[in-house]
C-alpha cells in the first residue's frame, strides 16, 4: 500500500507539472530582447511591441513567397537563425514565429494557446504578404503547424515538417509508459487528426538516430498524409544534429518540391 501511495503521488506530481516537462522557454525582458536581435541583425515583426516573430533586417526584396517557421520546445525564436539563412538564400521571406511565454512575449504555455496565437501570426503574414504561404514546423512546432492547418483559417501552399510526430500523446507514452503518459497528457498535439484533410504538399525531414521523436512516430504521420509528400532521411543525424547549415542541398530540394 505504501508503494502504491508513493506511485500515485508521483503520478499526481507528473500530471500537475507536465507542462514544465514539455516547454523549455528562454525568457528575457524587452530591452535585452532588442539588444540580442540587433547583434544578430534581426528585428521583431510586425512591431517591437507586438513581437510575433523575428525577421532579418535585410529581407529579400522580391520574395518567391513567405515561410513562417514554428520552432521546437526549447530556447526561443532567435536561436533559429539557420532557417532565415537557408531560406532567404533561396529567395523566400522568412519569419520565425515566437510563442506566448517564450522570449520577451508573455502568455500561457499550452497547446490551445500556442495554436490560437499561431493562427493569428500566420493570418497576419498572409494578409500582409499574400500567396504563396508556407509553414515550417520543427518538432513541437509541427503540432502548432498542424493546428493552424486544421483551423482552415489560413491558405497554406505547403508544409516543411522537421522531425515531426504523429501525436504528442504517442511520443509521451514512448518515453513515460510507466506513468500512463498517453492518458495523463493535457496537450496532445494530434498531427494525424489535424492533417488528415490537408491536400497540399508536405516535405518531411527524419533523423534516423532521433532520440526524442521515435522514427515510427514520424513515419506514421508521413504514411497518413493524403497530399503530395516527400521524405528526406538523414541516417547519422539525431534530433538536434540534423544538417541545417544553409548550404546543404536538401533545403533547395525541399522548397522546389513544395513550390512546384
Amino acid at each position: 500500500m505504501s508503494l502504491l501511495l508513493i506511485y500515485l503521488l508521483i503520478l499526481l506530481a507528473v500530471f500537475l507539472l507536465q507542462r514544465k516537462m514539455i516547454y523549455f522557454p528562454e525568457r528575457h525582458g524587452p530591452k535585452q530582447h532588442r539588444q540580442i536581435l540587433a547583434s544578430l541583425n534581426l528585428k521583431s515583426w510586425p512591431t517591437d511591441e507586438e513581437n510575433r516573430a523575428v525577421v532579418s533586417r535585410t529581407q529579400v526584396a522580391s520574395a518567391k513567397g513567405t515561410v513562417v517557421v514554428f520552432h521546437g520546445n526549447a530556447g526561443s525564436a532567435m536561436h533559429r537563425t539557420y532557417y532565415i539563412e537557408a531560406l532567404e538564400r533561396l529567395g523566400y521571406r522568412v519569419m520565425v514565429a515566437e510563442y506566448p511565454g517564450y522570449g520577451a512575449r508573455k502568455g500561457i504555455l499550452s497547446e490551445a494557446e500556442l495554436i490560437r496565437d499561431g493562427i493569428t501570426t500566420a493570418k497576419k503574414a498572409w494578409q500582409e504578404f499574400r500567396d504563396p504561404l508556407f509553414l515550417c514546423g520543427e518538432s513541437l512546432g509541427s503540432g502548432v503547424v498542424s493546428g493552424i492547418v486544421a483551423s482552415k483559417e489560413v491558405p497554406v501552399k505547403g508544409l516543411l515538417l522537421i522531425t515531426p510526430f504523429d501525436s504528442m500523446a504517442n511520443v509521451a507514452q514512448h518515453h513515460y509508459w510507466f506513468f500512463f503518459a498517453k492518458w495523463l497528457l493535457k496537450d496532445k498535439f494530434d498531427n494525424l487528426k489535424n492533417l488528415e484533410d490537408f491536400n497540399g504538399s508536405t516535405a518531411v525531414i527524419l533523423a534516423e538516430r532521433d532520440e526524442i521523436i521515435p522514427n515510427r512516430s514520424t513515419m506514421a504521420l508521413y504514411e497518413a498524409l493524403a497530399g503530395r509528400k516527400r521524405l528526406w532521411r538523414f541516417e547519422h543525424a539525431g534530433h538536434n544534429t540534423l544538417p541545417l547549415a544553409s548550404w546543404n542541398p536538401w533545403w533547395r530540394e525541399a522548397m522546389q518540391f513544395l513550390d512546384r
